[in-house]
């Protein structure tokens, strides 16, 4: 059996009566494209999130809002009733934009699982492993297997700043040291940190989901003693100082915190910051090096800039 797939072109205003709509007419779920629902990469918005330009980019200018339904003897009256109440809040929301219907087909497959086979066991710098849960992998005993599953809120590490960032927390990172992970999402790189050696690691983020998914993870890898996960902003709720500072962000966000931040690294500490877009790189780079830290390393890919700097002692 083949389902089918409606969509409705609305704007952020109808997105929610829409949806209602769609439900209360049968719909086993609805899903909404909204452009405003997407920081605006070059700007932060106290999300720490890593937004690619190519995302925005390639969102629709309506509003569109999906809904699935099981075909059947009585869709052909759904749709029916369906476009006479679009219909009648086209003429009483004109806000609500052409509430526009478009249908399409889709096949019946289990969506569930093969999503999954496009995730697979990457490496990380030398000996971090990054896998789903439902993968196995031969680990060397020098490896340090994460677990991490894609879809996952607020950052699955199959990105290559959390790569970077790993590899250069790999190289760096030395026994004992305490870290602090601002703007954790996910955990992932105070989960590496620990794994790596660090002593005590504070995982810190202003979203609370954030927070929740975090202590999930931490606890998922069994480290929940190392780790602490804090829910606020580094510079507002702590005083706590570390050997390394580790920030997975936003390029305006290292622009705002590079000296605020040096407060909470000791001093010969390190800062490794990510989530730099590459064209972006020497002005983090010349802010860094006015702020007064030591750059013992640039590190990227195609697209991507991570730095691993020194507080001078």
């Amino acid at each position: 059996m083949n389902w089918i797939e409606l969509i409705v072109h609305t704007t952020s205003a109808g997105a929610d009566s829409v949806s209602s709509l769609l439900m209360d007419q049968g719909a086993c779920g609805t899903q909404t494209e909204d452009r405003a629902d997407i920081p605006d990469p070059s700007k932060p918005h106290g999300i720490w999130e890593i937004i690619d330009p190519k995302l925005l980019e390639s969102m629709p200018e309506d509003v569109l809002v999906h809904a699935w339904f099981e075909p059947g003897d009585q869709f052909a009256d759904t749709i029916s009733c369906l476009a006479g109440s679009l219909s009648e809040l086209r003429r009483s929301y004109p806000q609500y934009g052409t509430l526009q219907l478009d249908s399409r087909e889709i096949p019946d497959e289990n969506w569930g699982e093969s999503w999954k086979l496009l995730y697979h066991p990457l490496r990380a710098g030398k000996h971090f492993i990054i896998k789903p849960t439902w993968e196995s992998v031969e680990a060397s005993p020098e490896d340090r297997v994460i677990e991490m599953d894609p879809g996952m809120a607020f950052g699955s590490g199959y990105h290559d700043t959390t790569a970077l960032c790993l590899g250069l927390l790999e190289k760096y990172l030395q026994p004992g040291d305490k870290v602090i992970d601002v703007g954790t999402g996910s955990g992932i790189l105070a989960i590496g940190a620990a794994l790596a050696g660090a002593g005590k690691v504070l995982a810190i983020d202003i979203d609370p989901d954030a927070v929740r998914v975090a202590r999930q993870n931490v606890a998922h890898h069994g480290l929940s003693d190392r780790i602490t996960v804090q829910e606020g902003n580094l510079l507002d709720q702590t005083e706590e100082v570390c050997d390394v500072c580790v920030a997975n962000i936003i390029a305006d966000i290292i622009l705002s915190f590079a000296v605020p931040l040096k407060s909470h690294i000791r001093p010969g500490g390190l800062f490794i910051c990510s989530g730099i877009i590459l064209e972006r790189s020497e002005e983090i780079r010349n802010c860094l090096i006015q702020s007064g830290y030591e750059v013992l390393e640039e590190a990227g890919t195609e697209e991507w800039t991570a730095f691993c700097v020194r507080r001078p002692a």
